[in-house]
């Protein structure tokens, strides 16, 4: 039987990767603004009905069947520690938004993602859900280091297994040369991080001048912002869009079709695939629970 799932604040609907990959059949309507993410989400998902700003959603979802699971995550850049902090007075204020919608919706189960952030706004989240969130570090299925809290109603009960998975495990070994930095750039980097006693291949935090000795990278940043590098063959060069992928289990090609810094912007953006997939497992397993227990009545 099909689920009833709505994902705000969607982008790419890495969500609806998740589904497909806990085997889980459903129907899956989706609120987007940006028209490139969208894209992408139609070129490899047809199906989905987009419904467009999560603002202006509100006076749709009347016309939207029962709906069974609502997931989201919600806008980010007030709560990080490299924003402004300025909390929910600023874009990531848009999270009451999705309490609006659960509230008037309330669906069977949902599930919100965020940044690690300061007590008192994590406190009004899980006061206005009505749970506390759990971290899960993505480094469990992937080669990132990627802290990142989820609030929901679905019980985890298993734990994730650690794949043990490293960059080696997904770098692409032969490049373009354009991801290569330039020498005058090596040099510079060179002066700003001390690479004596690196291994042959990790990946550098370029604003705190350090690179990684546990085989992973940072949690990826959008292209843009030129935070974390490849130490690949005593050189530096940029992380590629396929790799991007990988380290967020989309599926490899997933996102063709835009620049790299559009590609890139759209994956750090997004979810770790393998660790939502696990939440919908743990979903699918309470269902099962509680159906049996329906027919030893």
């Amino acid at each position: 039987m099909k689920i009833n799932v709505l994902s705000l604040f969607d982008g790419i609907s890495c969500g609806r990767i998740a589904l497909e990959r806990a085997g889980i059949p459903c129907n899956y309507w989706a609120s987007e603004i940006d028209e490139k993410a969208i894209e992408v989400s139609k070129r490899n998902w047809p199906e989905i009905s987009q419904l467009g700003d999560v603002t202006e959603l509100y006076d749709k979802i009347v016309n939207l069947p029962k709906i069974d699971l609502l997931i989201g995550g919600s806008p980010c850049q007030s709560f990080s520690n490299a924003g402004k902090g300025e909390g929910f007075q600023g874009k990531s204020g848009l999270f009451w938004e999705f309490v609006r919608i659960k509230e008037a919706l309330e669906p069977r189960y949902f599930m919100l993602e965020n940044v690690n952030m300061k007590r008192e706004w994590k406190d009004q989240i899980s006061e206005a859900l009505g749970v506390e969130p759990v971290m899960i570090d993505s480094k469990l299925v992937s080669a990132q280091n990627r802290k990142r809290l989820y609030w929901t109603n679905i019980p985890l009960k298993d734990t994730i297994d650690d794949r043990g998975l490293y960059l080696d495990d997904i770098v692409e070994w032969d490049v373009d040369s354009k991801y290569w930095l330039p020498q005058k750039n090596t040099d510079i980097l060179n002066r700003k991080v001390d690479m004596r006693g690196a291994p042959d291949l990790c990946a550098i935090d370029v604003y705190n001048k350090k690179y990684k000795t546990d085989g992973r990278c940072q949690t990826i940043t959008h292209p843009c912002h030129n935070t974390i590098r490849l130490w690949q063959d005593g050189k530096f060069r940029k992380f590629t869009p396929l790799e991007y992928e990988r380290l967020q289990n989309v599926p490899e090609g997933y996102t063709a079709g835009h620049s790299d810094t559009t590609r890139g912007g759209f994956l750090a953006n997004g979810w770790t695939v393998d660790v939502i997939s696990y939440i919908f497992e743990q979903m699918v397993n309470d269902m099962k629970r509680i159906t049996e227990g329906e027919m030893a009545l």
